[in-house]
C-alpha cells in the first residue's frame, strides 16, 4: 500500500491499578521504554513525540531530539488523534518515527494536574451553577434521554457491564475479573441515576505508548513485532459541554469520525472482526455501535444483551474488559488502541480467532471529542 503507515511498537506500563509510587511522568517514561523495546528500537530511531501535555518534557527526559511535536489534549480520545496526526506527518515527510505516550495517576494523583474550571468558561457559566459537574452527573443527561426515546431498559444497560466482565474474566491483567450478573449490577450502589457503580468506569493509575512509522522504515529498521497498519483515521467533535449537544441520543463526533475512517480505509462494516469502543460508562458502547453504523438506532442494547459482543459472539467488543473492568486512568483511549494492536498481532489474552481488521472509537470529555482508527494486521 502506497505511503503505508504502521504501528511498530505498543506497550503498557509494567503495572496498572493503584500505583502511589509512580508519578504521571514516570508512567509515561516507563511505557515509552517498553514500547521502544517492543519494537526493537532505541531513542535514536525516533524523531517525533506526541502526548497530552508537554511532548517537550517527554523528549528531553528520554534524550530525543524531535523534528515534530504534538501536544493535543482533547480528553480520552487524544491518543487516537495523535495516531492520526502522526500518520499525516509521516506521509508529509515532517518526521519518520513517532513516539506517542500516555501516563496518568488517575487514582493516586501523583504528579497529576489539578482539576479546575474557570467561572468564565462555558462550563462555569452554563452547567456548574446548576450542580452538573464531572462524568457521573453529566453523562446521566444523554443516557436518560436515550432510554426514554429508544426504550433501552435498565437490564439492557446493565448487560453492557456483564458482557465486558466476560472478557475481563479471560484477562489476567484486568482489574476486575469475577463474572457478574445483571442482579449484581443492580446490587452495586447507585452513583448517579441511572448508573450503578458497576456501570461506571474504574479509577486507576497506568500508562501506555505507541511507536508509529512508515512500513518501509519499519522494515528497514528491522522492528521486532508484527506490523499493524493504519488503514483509516477520522476525528471530529460535538459540543464542549453536554447540555449543548446537537442530539442527546447520538454523538455527532462518533458519526463523523467513523465515517471518515471507514471511507479512507475503504472497508464496510462486514469487514470488521473486532471493535474497541471507549466505555467510561455503560451507555457509551451502545452509542458507538449505532453511531458507527453497525446497528440502527435503538438496537444496540438488545444486541449486547443477546451476547453478540461477548466471547464467541459475532462482533467481539472491548475484549480486554474495557474501562469498566480492565483499567481506566481517566483518559482511556490509549488502552483501547493497545488491545486492538494485541488482537491484530495475535497476542491478546482473550484472542479473537482470525482477527484481521479492528476499529477503535475514542471519546473525549462527555461526547465532546471523538476519533476513530481502522487498523489491520500484517498479512505477509
Amino acid at each position: 500500500m502506497k505511503d503505508a503507515v504502521v504501528i511498530a511498537g505498543a506497550a503498557e506500563s509494567d503495572e496498572l491499578g493503584k500505583l502511589p509510587h509512580l508519578s504521571t511522568l514516570q508512567l509515561q517514561l516507563g511505557s515509552a521504554r517498553n514500547a521502544m523495546a517492543d519494537a526493537g528500537l532505541t531513542k535514536d530511531d525516533i524523531d517525533g513525540v506526541a502526548c497530552v501535555g508537554s511532548p517537550i518534557q517527554i523528549a528531553h527526559s528520554l534524550g530525543i531530539t524531535p523534528a515534530w511535536l504534538d501536544g493535543t489534549g482533547v480528553g480520552g480520545s487524544s491518543f487516537l488523534f495523535h495516531v492520526r496526526h502522526a500518520t499525516a506527518a509521516i506521509r508529509a515527510g515532517l518526521c519518520h518515527t513517532v513516539l506517542i505516550t500516555h501516563g496518568e495517576s488517575g487514582r493516586s494523583r501523583v504528579g497529576a494536574a489539578r482539576m479546575a474550571m474557570g467561572p468564565d468558561s462555558v462550563l462555569g457559566q452554563f452547567e456548574l451553577p446548576y450542580g452538573v459537574l464531572g462524568p457521573t452527573t453529566t453523562f446521566t443527561i444523554p443516557a436518560l434521554r436515550y432510554m426514554k426515546e429508544t426504550g433501552l431498559t435498565h437490564e439492557q444497560l446493565a448487560e453492557v457491564a456483564v458482557a465486558q466482565r466476560r472478557w475481563a474474566n479471560l484477562n489476567p491483567r484486568a482489574a476486575m475479573r469475577d463474572l457478574i450478573t445483571v442482579d449484581d449490577v443492580f446490587a452495586s450502589r447507585m452513583v448517579a441515576y441511572p448508573f450503578h457503580l458497576l456501570e461506571c468506569c474504574l479509577v486507576t493509575d497506568g500508562g501506555g505508548a505507541l511507536i508509529v512509522t512508515s512500513e518501509d522504515r519499519a522494515r528497514a529498521l528491522g522492528t521486532a513485532k508484527p506490523l499493524v497498519h493504519v488503514l483509516g483515521t477520522g476525528e471530529s467533535a460535538d459540543a464542549p459541554i453536554i447540555s449543548q449537544m446537537e442530539d442527546f441520543t447520538s454523538s455527532k463526533g462518533f458519526r463523523l469520525s467513523s465515517a471518515a475512517a471507514f471511507a479512507e480505509a475503504g472497508i464496510s462494516h462486514d469487514d470488521v472482526d473486532h471493535v474497541m469502543i471507549y466505555d467510561a460508562f455503560a451507555h457509551v458502547p451502545i452509542y458507538g455501535l449505532e453511531d458507527m453504523g453497525f446497528l440502527k438506532r435503538g438496537e444496540a442494547g438488545a444486541f449486547i444483551a443477546e451476547g453478540h459482543t461477548s466471547p464467541g459472539g459475532r462482533l467481539p467488543l472491548n475484549t480486554n474488559g474495557g474501562g469498566l473492568s480492565y483499567t481506566h486512568t481517566g483518559m482511556y483511549g490509549m488502552f483501547a488502541i493497545q488491545e486492538a494492536v494485541r488482537q491484530l498481532r495475535g497476542e491478546a489474552a482473550a484472542q479473537v480467532p482470525g482477527a484481521e481488521i479492528s476499529v477503535v472509537l475514542g471519546n473525549g470529555g462527555m461526547f465532546a471529542s471523538a476519533a476513530t482508527l481502522v487498523l489491520a494486521g500484517h498479512r505477509g
